[in-house]
Formats: C-alpha cells, structure tokens, sequence
C-alpha cells in the first residue's frame, strides 16, 4: 500500500514552520546529481571537494555494498509486528565494517514510494556524498538508485541513515563500524547495540502523522488523547497491535503528544513523542536480543542512539563501564556506571564480563520507560522486562566530563572566526529554528578552508537539542572530547571549536527529527 507522502500530510501544517524545509526533499538543480552553490561558494562536486578527497590517505581496498531501502514487515518480538520501511528486511539494517583508509563503493536501490537518500552520519567525506538532499545531492526517487563512493578516513563507531523528511524513525538506519589498522585497545568480543524509539506501525501511527500532531503546537492539541511521561491516560494500551499493511498505513493513530516528561539531566522538558515501544538492536523487552560470552572476556560495546526524540541512560547491571570512545573519536579512559546519549551520539565502553545473565538497560530519559538487552555469561534465568539496574540511580555521564585522548586533541589557535547560532522557538508553537529562520537550502553561514573555527550554540529555547555537524567534528572546550553531536540543554551557552578542512556545503541541525523538520536547521558554506 503507497502511504501518503510527507509533502501531502503535512502541507498547511508545516507552512507554519518554514516551507524550506520541504524543498530539501525534493530534486534540485545542479551537477552531478548535486546542487548550483551560489556565487562565492564551494560547490559539492567542486575542484576543492575533489582535491580534498584525492588528499585523504587510502589503503587502495573498496569494500562494494549494495543497499535496498523498501517496505517491511518487521518482527520486534513478542508478538508485536509492524509494517515499515528498513535496509532490507532486516532492523537495524544490516552492519556495514570497513577499515579505515578503504573506499567505501555503495548502491542504494530506492523501492519506497518517496524520494530518499543515506547520510553517513560523524563521517568526514567527500561533501557530495554527505546525503543531503536539495544540498549536496538530489533525492533518490523511487525506483531508481544512487552510488555513494567516498574513502574512509578515520575509524571509529559511526552510523547511517536518511536524510528525506521523518524517514530516518521509519526502520532506516544501520551501524557503521569502521575498523582501526592500529587498534590501540584490547579486548575479546564486541558487541555493536543500536537503541531506538518506535511508533511507526504501531496502531496505525507514522512519523508523518506524529510531525503533523506536533506542528499544530500546543494550541491545537485535544488534551484529552495526550500521553503523560509515557503513560496513556483514558483508554487502554494498544501498542502491541498492528493494522499496517505491505507499507506503513496511512497517517493515523492516537495521540502520540507527550506531556509531564521530564529530566534534571537534560534541564527540563526531556521530549515531545511519547513512543509505544523502546528497542535495542530492533528488539523490544519482551523478547530482548542475547549477547553471550564467557566470564571474564573484555568486550567492546559499541553504543548508538538511532532515536527520533528520546535520550537514552545506559546501563550494565553488575558492572562498571570503561569509555574509551564518543563519536568515533578517542577519549581519556573513564569508568561510570551509566552514561547518556542523546540522539546521533555514540560512545563506546569496555566492561569485564562476570558469571551469569546481565540486563544491558537503555532507560528513556524523562519518559520512564526502557528498551533491554540480555548479557549472558553462564546459566541462571534472565532478569524480567522490567528490571531497573541499581546503576541506572547515580547520575550518567555526559560529554562534559571526558577529555579527548592526546592522539586526537586539537592544538592550541585562537579562533579565526566566530559563527553563533542561537537555537530559538518553543513547544507551544512548534517552530523551532536557528536565528529565528527556519531552514531554507540557500542559508549559508560563510567559513574559510584553513581557518579555526569556534561555533557557539546558545539555547534561547526550554528543550534541550543535540546539535549535529557534518562532515566535521568539534572539540568541546577545555580540551574536552572530539564530538559531531552535542547535547545542548535550555539556557545553555556551549562553545566547540573545528578545523575548517573539508570544503563543501554542510549542515548544522538539531538530531530531534522533528525539530529538524520543523526548520532548526541551517548550512554551513566555505567560501571559494
């Protein structure tokens, strides 16, 4: 079944936040499948790009994947069954690992009814295959497909994903998992663990419908179906059922507004969409994916929220977890008993596995609800659905606490330029922006190749927002961690500091999907 298109649900509702936005998800004029920048500007298949590209070192390998973005029936256990769009049939899509220094030659066949894209999100690559549609590419339409070739240049935990309206909290995503020539660290397995939030299916609920609820902002809400911290209120849960067909169901369901979410952690307000289900590795608690080792082993998990509007606090009960690793880059070693992630993060940890059956829990910020996964050692029956690990009680680590590793710590240099972005707008209206514009494709914030760069994010705004940087990753202050996603929470002033050395066309915006695609997004352009 054809679902309604992005463009023909929201239509009146998305007028209020900025019709720039839709044109980023449709084709656009330029060379190469890209777009004209305008006067003055680097253009995404422009010499500097291609010069830029033929600079980064290469070990000569091509790793050759061909992915298909289509309509699925996907299995989320216990008994629960949408219809969606994924990778394959598979969620998370299946795992893409190549080595740092390879070249990565992939074809995305596009068989949804809606134009697409992937963007490879915390990669530095070459800006025409950064995924941007209406930016650095034009969309992929339906029935036709696009070729990604880009070298990889820095190991680490990355992820990919679309870049087309509310796509990316449909089943469309996959880890990335770039391998480093020179592991540093020691350790005897790995465990790669992506956590989401789910509505798409789920009692005839799509991103679509819930972007077009929130648009409408507060004043238009029936308060009688809203949800509270995750609760339904009025009626009973229905949130294991399933109307979907071969595609996702026409726009529908209940109220998925939330209200009465809150975090001390996040500053506030901790979301806007209260989610039926919370996953890990595309499972819900009720049948949760289980990861087996043996006592003693040192394993590598590998962390990456693929949520929509939901923070996660992870935890490991029974044990400590050593970080080494946020978004893709090396940190100072640090133990803690739980961390935070906001959306697009990633980090990873070392834990020394003990004897018996371990709940990995991912508790949804402020909504009070969590997504499991089950460490199993040795025997012993596995923990219920519900279970809270006591580490989950000390407060998370966040970025602000860790130090980049020396290897990958920015030199001292006074800034060459200053770009300040205040993050504006407000649940009541739901126009959420940058500087008070919401985004239009031909915004450009001018840098310079060569120049140290100092973004300042300045939160006019009650919600907290995790700012993502393309093609790029920043430096927190006080030698703080290399990051390409920041959480930045209301009332805050955050400095973070990034080497202008990969020209093109980039975008700044908020990781909350439906922030983004209600206009808080913006470009950053270097200059020709």
């Amino acid at each position: 079944m054809r679902t309604t298109t992005r463009r023909a649900v929201l239509g009146a509702g998305l007028a209020m936040a900025g019709s720039g936005v839709l044109a980023a998800c449709s084709d656009s004029p330029g060379k190469s499948g890209g777009t004209a920048a305008p006067a003055g500007y680097v253009s995404p298949d422009g010499k500097e790009v291609a010069a830029a590209e033929a600079a980064r070192a290469g070990s000569g390998a091509v790793r050759t994947v061909r992915l298909t973005a289509t309509a699925a029936r996907l299995d989320l256990g216990g008994g629960t069954t949408v219809a969606s769009w994924a990778y394959g049939d598979a969620l998370p899509g299946e795992e893409i690992r190549v080595t740092a220094g390879d070249t990565l030659a992939l074809t995305l066949a596009n068989h949804l009814p809606e134009p697409t894209s992937v963007h490879w999100h915390g990669l530095a690559l070459r800006n025409d295959m950064d995924g941007a549609p209406g930016l650095t590419q034009r969309a992929i339409r339906p029935g036709a497909s696009f070729d990604y070739r880009f070298k990889v240049a820095h190991p680490g935990t990355y992820w990919l994903h679309p870049h087309s309206g509310t796509q990316q909290d449909r089943g469309l995503y996959a880890p990335l998992i770039v391998e480093d020539p020179k592991e540093p660290l020691a350790y005897d397995k790995e465990w790669v663990v992506v956590l989401d939030d789910w509505v798409d299916g789920v009692d005839g609920s799509t991103p679509d419908a819930v972007l077009a609820e929130l648009a409408k902002g507060m004043a238009g809400m029936d308060h009688g179906g809203m949800n509270h911290g995750g609760m339904k209120h009025g009626g009973m849960d229905h949130g294991g059922m399933d109307h979907g067909g071969g595609a996702s169901p026409a726009p529908g369901g209940p109220s998925r507004m939330l209200m009465g979410a809150t975090s001390d952690v996040l500053g506030g307000d901790a979301g806007d969409v209260a989610y039926p289900h919370y996953l890990v590795n595309g499972r819900t608690p009720r049948a949760p994916q289980t990861f087996t080792a043996r006592p003693g082993d040192r394993i590598r998990i590998r962390l990456i929220n693929a949520g929509g509007d939901t923070a996660f606090r992870v935890a490991l009960g029974g044990h400590r977890m050593t970080v080494t690793h946020t978004d893709g880059f090396p940190v100072e070693h640090v133990e803690t008993d739980s961390l935070l992630l906001g959306m697009g993060e990633r980090y990873d940890v070392l834990v020394e596995a003990g004897d018996g059956v371990f709940p990995l829990t991912a508790l949804a910020e402020g909504k009070k609800r969590t997504a499991l996964a089950l460490l199993r050692t040795g025997g012993g029956a596995a923990p219920a659905e519900d279970v809270r690990p006591r580490e989950l009680e000390s407060a998370p680590l966040t970025a602000g606490r860790l130090k980049a590793h020396g290897s990958v710590r920015l030199t001292d240099r006074r800034p060459d330029r200053t770009v300040t972005l205040r993050l504006t707008g407000s649940m009541a209206k739901y126009d959420w922006a940058i500087d008070g514009r919401t985004y239009a494709p031909d915004q450009r914030y001018p840098v310079r190749a060569g120049e140290r760069v100092r973004l300042v994010f300045v939160n006019d705004t009650a919600m907290w927002h995790p700012m993502h940087l393309h093609g790029h990753t920043f430096a927190l202050p006080g030698g703080g961690p290399r990051k390409d996603t920041a959480v930045i929470r209301p009332g805050e002033r955050l400095s973070a500091d990034f080497d202008a050395d990969n020209p093109g066309l980039w975008m700044i915006h908020c990781h909350n999907v439906y922030h983004a695609e209600s206009g808080m997004m913006t470009v950053l352009g270097y200059r020709d």
